[in-house]
């Protein structure tokens, strides 16, 4: 059972997060600018297992079109973006898992194309950040469970979930997050039969298999020591995050489209959960979301668990209808 190691480790690192400081991160990062932070208790600042740059991010990825693929189910989930004048590109949840982020440049625009799997949140940015473009990896530490990326310019910390910079010389510094979306792979085959989609990475790895089997029907997150979300709402329940509110999925799934705060959210159904099952296709459907304003056009937003955004925004607006 992957929860068992899981308790184990956060076992491990409760007993040393007392001793967070720093100081003991120096000889890893003797480049990063401990002193210019946002942090004001650093024992937010855990390690999540591997060390920095063990879970590996990918650079300059490899595509194929749509029709040569024949591994991915109908109900994978993969990260859209489409980026006007561009070829549409689907980066697939079981590449993703494994690596957290992509760094890709799409026409003219580099991306980072992100997934924190403990936090289910799966958000593009732009990469270009006061006129230079920074590449970002996977720092192995987590702040209330979410990945903490790290760009490999000025080894600056970044928040994924909020995509801002908390530790270093981009300490403060916000990313452009990009309108894109996580959707099933029938949908945008079905939409895009002439897109591209991510080719398999040349690692070892057990791509298609999910590694945090049960997880997201777990009673607590992992290495998260904060307040647990109002509402009685489960911690590990996903929620649709738009700016600073979260509609629970649970009322988009009964609801299917609602408008509010000036905004459309549609829910349909055909994407499996990438934290459920040992196989990702054989995960339960939590459908898909598209976010849109009043004029059609797709917004950025997150699909997260309910004990992240309370973490990140907590006071922000609980949209729970009714």
């Amino acid at each position: 059972m992957f929860l068992r190691p899981l308790l184990a480790a956060a076992v491990m690192v409760a007993a040393t997060v007392a001793q967070a400081n720093p100081n003991s991160w120096k000889y890893e990062w003797p480049n990063t600018d401990f002193t210019n932070t946002t942090i004001t208790n650093w024992a937010e600042i855990m390690s999540g297992g591997p060390p920095k740059d063990g879970i590996p991010a990918l650079d300059d990825p490899q595509f194929i079109w749509v029709d040569q693929e024949v591994r991915i189910a109908g109900n994978e989930p993969v990260i859209t973006v489409e980026i006007d004048g561009e070829t549409p590109r689907a980066y697939p949840i079981r590449y993703l898992t494994w690596h957290e982020i992509v760094n890709d440049v799409i026409g003219d625009v580099p991306v980072a194309v992100t997934f924190c799997p403990l936090c289910n949140s799966g958000i593009t940015f732009d990469r270009r950040v006061q006129g230079q473009v920074l590449s970002f990896g996977v720092s192995g530490k987590l702040r209330n469970s979410d990945m903490v990326m790290y760009d490999r310019e000025t080894e600056s910390w970044w928040q994924q979930a909020i995509g801002q910079g908390i530790v270093g010389l981009m300490s403060g510094v916000e990313l452009t997050a990009l309108p894109t979306w996580m959707e099933s792979w029938e949908e945008f085959t079905t939409r895009n039969p002439k897109g591209l989609v991510m080719a398999e990475p040349s690692y070892a790895r057990r791509y298609g298999a999910n590694p945090y089997r049960g997880y997201d029907s777990s009673r607590r997150p992992f290495l998260y020591n904060g307040e647990m979300p109002p509402h009685d709402i489960d911690p590990l329940a996903r929620v649709v995050r738009v700016g600073d509110a979260a509609w629970p999925l649970e009322r988009l799934r009964k609801e299917q489209v609602v408008t509010e705060n000036g905004i459309q959210i549609s829910w349909v159904a055909g994407q499996a959960s990438a934290l459920d099952t040992s196989k990702i296709s054989e995960g339960r459907d939590v459908g898909s979301i598209r976010v849109r304003d009043a004029a059609g056009k797709d917004l950025p937003h997150d699909v997260m668990f309910a004990f992240a955004f309370h973490a990140f925004w907590p006071e922000g607006d609980w949209m729970l209808g009714g």
